[in-house]
């Protein structure tokens, strides 16, 4: 009998195929209303940001520079700790995660209206701090929400979980992308920006109906200040003792950079090739959106039936030549069946790396230390590939044009494609695993 066909048919679950009652249990769906406010911030200092810049004129090599504005989603594993240890005045007492989820939320809620207030005409450096505020807000909101959900699925759940967090994501960054754009357009940015906030409602409310996660370690009371500094970095010590742990960082580190470097300048492409806002929201929000449900819906199934190596193995591979399409794009010019074709795969390929490459990241933490092992993890993911956007994509795009670009982002893809592959063989990939994979 397969892990899926195990799932007791009990209630109105029993009335839904097989495949699909892991997918409506208590703890994956959390895990989706976790994934649509841990999405909407990213989407707002990402792609939102740059059609609201490009669309005032903002310069190009301007307009990228913002893509560091990031960076505080890959360096959110030096304040992790703090999630992890330290326990909040008076809220603390609901329980060390949603504390910490309650508050993050609220905070992220005054930053995205503080950000939709400020014109970028006038003030282009306040805005730049009113995005680099929210970007280090939105990176915490993640270090605890990946915290939360790791710690509230069970073993069995990793995989569902994963997908379940994902297609949350995806829904919460494409709503607050096309909510921005459509009421951009009649109400203007700051009425677009505020009405976003709304978004960080899921995650307050399951941690309202959800508790606290069983599998939760409560912080450790550190006695004097040498102990504390020591309780502060053993998350990453403990990681990087494991057998492989630096080729394991190394592989996490590389594996995106062509798929960040593409996707962190898609709005500047589309731009450039005249498409209008409603095309933008219709094919990249939209039918980009259907193309990443059905991904990772494929992706649940290659997990559950290829294993967890193979499938990471194969979904690298098709997020690496995903990034052809949009040369292809580029070359073509504005065409709507074009611009469906290069997304639609995209989207397709990242589904599939939603669910097997986040369970992979999920099934390397260790429980003690969750929230800070894996935002290192998911930090390190993208970092090389937004510190290139932010410092050469523009350049490089106004160099080599569009074409010879994403080209470049193919080839770049590949080599963390080897070293995956190197992994599985050597052993690697299993040895360096942590906890999170088993029960506490």
């Amino acid at each position: 009998m397969s892990r899926i066909e195990s799932y007791p048919a009990d209630g109105w679950r029993g009335w839904l195929p097989g495949g699909m009652r892991p997918y409506v249990e208590a703890q994956p769906l959390a895990a989706f209303f976790l994934g649509i406010s841990s999405g909407f911030p990213y989407a707002l200092i990402g792609a939102t940001l740059t059609t609201r810049l490009a669309q005032d004129g903002i310069s190009k090599s301007a307009v990228t520079a913002f893509a560091l504005t990031f960076l505080a989603y890959n360096f959110k594993f030096l304040w992790a700790p703090l999630v992890d240890n330290v326990k909040l005045p008076f809220i603390g007492r609901f329980g060390q995660r949603r504390s910490w989820l309650w508050l993050t939320s609220f905070l992220v809620i005054i930053a995205v209206t503080f950000l939709g207030l400020v014109n970028p005409n006038n003030a282009l450096s306040t805005i730049a701090f009113a995005a680099i505020t929210l970007g280090v807000l939105g990176a915490t909101l993640d270090i605890i929400i990946d915290a939360y959900r790791i710690e509230l699925l069970e073993p069995h759940q990793l995989g569902t979980g994963s997908g379940m967090s994902q297609y949350g994501w995806r829904i919460g960054a494409a709503s607050a992308g096309a909510l921005a754009l459509i009421v951009s357009s009649r109400l203007g940015w700051p009425v677009a920006y505020i009405s976003c906030g709304v978004f960080a409602l899921p995650a307050i409310l399951v941690g309202v109906f959800m508790g606290e996660p069983k599998r939760n370690f409560e912080p450790i009371v550190s006695r004097g200040i040498i102990q504390a500094l020591l309780d502060y970095f053993s998350p990453l010590v403990e990681f990087i003792k494991r057998q492989g742990a630096w080729l394991v960082l190394g592989f996490v580190l590389i594996h995106k950079i062509g798929d960040t470097l593409a996707n962190l300048t898609l709005r500047l492409l589309f731009d450039d090739l005249g498409f209008t806002n409603d095309e933008i929201a219709f094919y990249d929000v939209g039918f980009g959106f259907v193309a990443f449900l059905i991904g990772i819906f494929v992706g649940g199934i290659m997990y559950s039936r290829m294993g967890l190596k193979q499938s990471v193995l194969v979904s690298l591979i098709l997020m690496a030549v995903s990034n052809f399409s949009f040369a292809a794009l580029a070359l073509v010019g504005h065409s709507n069946i074009g611009m469906a074709a290069a997304i639609g795969f995209e989207n397709f390929a990242s589904g599939i790396g939603g669910v097997t490459v986040v369970a992979y990241l999920s099934a390397l933490c260790n429980l003690r230390f969750t929230a800070t092992q894996y935002a290192l993890l998911s930090a390190l993911a993208s970092i090389a590939g937004r510190f290139l956007t932010g410092t050469t994509a523009g350049g490089l795009i106004e160099s080599m044009g569009y074409v010879n670009f994403y080209l470049l982002t193919t080839l770049i893809a590949f080599p963390g494609v080897a070293l995956f592959w190197y992994m599985i063989r050597s052993g690697l990939a299993d040895v360096s695993l942590g906890g999170t994979h088993t029960s506490k």
